[in-house]
């Protein structure tokens, strides 16, 4: 896979994620002090055929939180070793720890008060992320979905159901997020993933990025965004016009729901319109979120995969130009 993706000319190459039978739950019950627990609610995806209903494994947790050892640095070093490329690392967002639970996943007896639990997890986190910066990991990717959920009236009124305000969480997840990587030195490049949840082809949410677009960009110290834009449930591209300069957005125009491919003529458009709003050497192009978020995958074949992948690079090079 590492090879392929050489081959078709990505500069950036990760392992597939192979390993991982969820993109989130793997690493977050790394951690002492959590426990994986059966859901307490039915997880609804909205797909072309018909709604899934889903009860994903959740997290509880049970006590104080700690590393006992670098969760991911094998992984990363595996892809470093084996590619002539820059290797890329994703990891699930700190948030993730929260958002599904609030605070009745989190024991008050180890954490009586949420500003003490805020801290440790990012303490944590931003030792994983100092010991992958001493391997070599220069390209990190964060996979924020909670702040595309939080741009769905719906899911706003679950926040509020967990006595949590949908207005003030996103401060809050912006301060965690830039505890969590407070380490990274500067020749790390860190890269945040939002989408609206991949699950056999289907999402969660629905809402452009305008309740969250000044924070997303203006308050979490990252270098870039991988946006998703493959629908017209992720809204318009005017929340991009509060980018500011020397931020990139990767354009998720590319859908990794469905086997059916984009046309360049399509694409190309999209690029324009959404240079209007920021400039074109700000922008760039990739699928909307990963082919599998979970290990049951989504509807569509390793052939369709790698053929989007293609029309990627095929695109961004006639943009853009190479590299």
């Amino acid at each position: 896979v590492i090879r392929r993706q050489e081959d078709i000319g990505l500069k950036g190459v990760t392992d597939g994620d192979f390993r991982r039978r969820y993109w989130h739950i793997d690493f977050l019950s790394s951690f002492s002090g959590v426990s994986v627990v059966e859901a307490s609610i039915n997880a609804r995806f909205h797909t072309k055929e018909g709604d899934l209903e889903w009860r994903p494994p959740g997290l509880r947790v049970s006590g104080r939180l700690a590393r006992p050892r670098s969760i991911m640095a094998s992984a990363f070093e595996f892809v470093k070793q084996h590619t002539r490329q820059t290797a890329k690392l994703t990891i699930p967002s700190p948030s993730t720890m929260h958002f599904r639970g609030g605070r009745r996943a989190i024991d008050d007896k180890a954490y009586p008060e949420m500003q003490l639990f805020y801290d440790e997890l990012g303490r944590i986190y931003s030792e994983e992320v100092a010991d992958l910066a001493r391997i070599g990991c220069t390209y990190l990717q964060v996979d924020e979905v909670n702040l595309a959920y939080l741009c769905d009236p719906k899911l706003q009124e679950q926040v509020r159901g967990i006595g949590e305000d949908p207005k003030e969480l996103p401060h809050t997840y912006a301060r965690l997020i830039n505890a969590s990587i407070a380490t990274r030195p500067k020749e790390m490049t860190i890269c945040m993933h939002l989408c609206r949840g991949n699950f056999q082809s289907g999402w969660v949410a629905e809402g452009g990025y305008d309740p969250v677009a000044e924070i997303l960009f203006n308050e979490i110290n990252v270098d870039g965004y991988f946006l998703e834009y493959d629908t017209e449930r992720a809204g318009s591209f005017a929340p991009l016009r509060f980018v500011p300069k020397g931020k990139m957005v990767v354009l998720g125009l590319v859908t990794s729901k469905s086997g059916e491919l984009e046309t360049a003529d399509d694409l190309k458009r999209r690029i324009d319109e959404a240079a209007k709003h920021c400039p074109l050497d700000q922008l760039a192009l990739s699928p909307q979120c990963g082919f599998s978020s979970t290990l049951e995958g989504n509807k569509l074949t390793e052939a369709d995969q790698w053929r989007k992948l293609e029309l990627c690079v095929k695109v961004a090079t006639e943009v853009w130009g190479g590299v």
